[in-house]
Parts: C-alpha cells; sequence; structure tokens
C-alpha cells in the first residue's frame, strides 16, 4: 500500500495569493484508523496555513510520541520537521527558536505526551513564552498502547473496557493560564468552523498559544459513558463567541447588530473578530476566564473558543534581549567575538 499522495491536480483548483494550492500544505496520506479526530485537525491546520498565504519552508513542525506526533507527516510536507521524544519537543522547539526566530514554528502533541510524560517541558515552555503554537490533540486516552486512561482523563470517565477512571484530570488550558501563558483556545476536531480562525490567530500570536483540541479516539475512547466521545463532546460543548480571523491589509468588519462585538489586534495588523456569547466572559482578564471554565466544569459544559489573549505579550527573545539576525546568519566574528570577550564574561563569575 502507497502513502503518497498522488501527484495529479487539477488546473482549476483555487490558489491562494502565493499561487499555491492546497496541495501545497499537504503531506502524506494518514495511517491513522478513520474517523480519527487528529486528521481533522491536520485538515484545519491545513486550512488555516494556505488561508494566510504562509510559505510551507518558513513553518518548523515538532512533535513528541504518540498517534498526535504522528500527524505532522500529514500536512506541511514542505516545511522543517523534528519528531523528537517522547514529551520532549519543548525543548527541541526552544533550541530551534532561539537559533532563528524567523521561522513559524508549530508544535503538536498530546494529553499523553503533554500532561504525563512531558508536563515538566510542557510547564517551562509556557513560563518562558517561547513564540509557537502548540496544539495539543486531547483524547483522554493512550491511543497507540490500547487505550488506557490518560492524564486529562475526567473523574467519572467510563474507557472501551467499561473501567471508570477514579482520578481528576488536568485541566490543560486551566495549567496554563495559572503558569502565564498569552494565549489559550480550546476547540474541538469535529468543528472545523471554530478551528481555522483560532489556528491562524494563535500563529499570529507574539508568544506561547496554546489550542487544546478535543479529538476523540474512535478505537479506545468513543463509547457510551465517555466524556471524550464525539458524541458526549457534541451534548456538552459549549462556546465563548463566533469568531472570525482577519488577516492585515483587509477591512474590519462586522455582521451583527446586537449583543456585544471585540477586536482583539494581533502584533502583525491582523484581528480576531469575536462575537461574544458569554456576556460574563472576558478573553482580556485571567480572572474572568479562570471563573468561566470553573462554572464551565460545574455544568458539565465544554468550553471552547478563544478563553485568553494577552495582546501586550513579549516573547522569550524580547525578555532575553537577543540579537535580532538569527544565529544561522550571524557571522563567525560575532558568534566566537574573540579571547578578550570571553575573558570578560568569565571575569563576571569571580
Amino acid at each position: 500500500m502507497s502513502y503518497t499522495r498522488p501527484k495529479f491536480a487539477h488546473p482549476a483548483l483555487p490558489k491562494n495569493k502565493l499561487g499555491y494550492t492546497r496541495k501545497e500544505y499537504e503531506g502524506s496520506l494518514t495511517t491513522l484508523c478513520a474517523g480519527c479526530g487528529h486528521d481533522s485537525i491536520g485538515a484545519a491546520i491545513v486550512e488555516a496555513c494556505w488561508e494566510m498565504n504562509i510559505e510551507p519552508h518558513k513553518v518548523a513542525k515538532l512533535s513528541g510520541i504518540g498517534c498526535s506526533s504522528k500527524t505532522p507527516a500529514y500536512f506541511l510536507s514542505n516545511s522543517h520537521g523534528f519528531n523528537s521524544v517522547h514529551g520532549r519537543m519543548p525543548s527541541v522547539a526552544t533550541g530551534a527558536n532561539l537559533a532563528n526566530k524567523e521561522l513559524i514554528y508549530l508544535g503538536v502533541s498530546g494529553d499523553g505526551d503533554t500532561a504525563s510524560i512531558g508536563m515538566g517541558q510542557f510547564v517551562h515552555v509556557i513560563r518562558r513564552n517561547l513564540n509557537m503554537t502548540y496544539i495539543v490533540m486531547n483524547n483522554g486516552c493512550y491511543g497507540l498502547t490500547k487505550g488506557q486512561d490518560s492524564a486529562t482523563a475526567d473523574v467519572g470517565s467510563k474507557n472501551k473496557q467499561g473501567n471508570i477512571n477514579m482520578f481528576e484530570g488536568i485541566d490543560l488550558c486551566a495549567l496554563a493560564l495559572e503558569l502565564g501563558a498569552t494565549f489559550v483556545a480550546q476547540s474541538f476536531s469535529g468543528d472545523k468552523a471554530q478551528l481555522v480562525p483560532l489556528i491562524q490567530a494563535a500563529m499570529s500570536h507574539p508568544g506561547f498559544a496554546l489550542i487544546n483540541v478535543l479529538s476523540p479516539c474512535v478505537t479506545f475512547n468513543n463509547n457510551v459513558g465517555s466524556t471524550k466521545s464525539y458524541d458526549y463532546v457534541r451534548e456538552h460543548v459549549h462556546a465563548t463567541a463566533t469568531l472570525d480571523y482577519v488577516p492585515p491589509m483587509e477591512e474590519i468588519t462586522t455582521a451583527y447588530d446586537q449583543d456585544e462585538t471585540k477586536l482583539v489586534k494581533m502584533h502583525d495588523g491582523s484581528w480576531l473578530q469575536l462575537h461574544k456569547l458569554s456576556q460574563a466572559w472576558n478573553p482580556e482578564d485571567k480572572v474572568s476566564t479562570m471563573n468561566a471554565l470553573q462554572e464551565a466544569h460545574k455544568k458539565n459544559k465544554i468550553l471552547t473558543g478563544l478563553l485568553y489573549v494577552d495582546e501586550s505579550s513579549k516573547d522569550l527573545h524580547e525578555l532575553l534581549e537577543t540579537s535580532d539576525t538569527p544565529l544561522n546568519l550571524l557571522p563567525q566574528s560575532a558568534l566566537c567575538p574573540g579571547q578578550e570577550k570571553l575573558d570578560a564574561i568569565n571575569a563576571k563569575f569571580r
């Protein structure tokens, strides 16, 4: 069986401003289970990058280990990629970002790769505010090892074997807020209309951007009693707002005559246009977002959409005052300034 996509493309396929069709943003054919939510997330990434007119070679996609971490093979085949050790993707992303800040960094992880073995790495990449989009494909189970409950499985949730989870699940969005994340969103793999603009906004945000995507495992965690199944998520989802992504150079308009419409400006001149559905929530107020998450949890609702954004965010390069020129473009004289500079640095530690 071949996992290579056919090279033939219809000449009338729509093209973006770069002259690319969506095929230039795709990867190899998926080997995931039919109906896996992870494939829907990959399709949303393709759509987001195509609409944003991003050059594929300017993207660096990184992942760890797990079903979710296989997905970068299925999108953006012309971009840079690195499949790291289990749970260690944030370290690789940090090193790559510090060496070359001109790339767009997209990290893909799972609930096991992030909330278990990679928890320590996840915590520190947030507090450093690394400029990257971090997508968690969250299905509440370990799909590669036959469906055991993961650390994000909700207490009381029933797995395919009929076992009830007795432990409280880790809320990655609440944790990210507590640690100082400057962009936090949550979505559902089956809601492409919401997920695509969220990805676009996250990739335009100057700092760490988390999108926790509930992505049902059709093989091991799509049964009655699971709180990560397609049916449960559809029945309990509660959106904070409907949203549109408005790229730079386009007119800002609103189609709503009532309720509240809020515009959030990104650093590159793009905008998020939010039509608020929940009047008790303010996406620029961390306490408001935490309260909204807690209220949703008490009512067994799953809050989706843009939860929080800090427009004044300073990423790691700004905090460290690094060189404006990426390290791979610096001359030898700048990278190795000589013995005198080295002696001065060593003198500071005496």
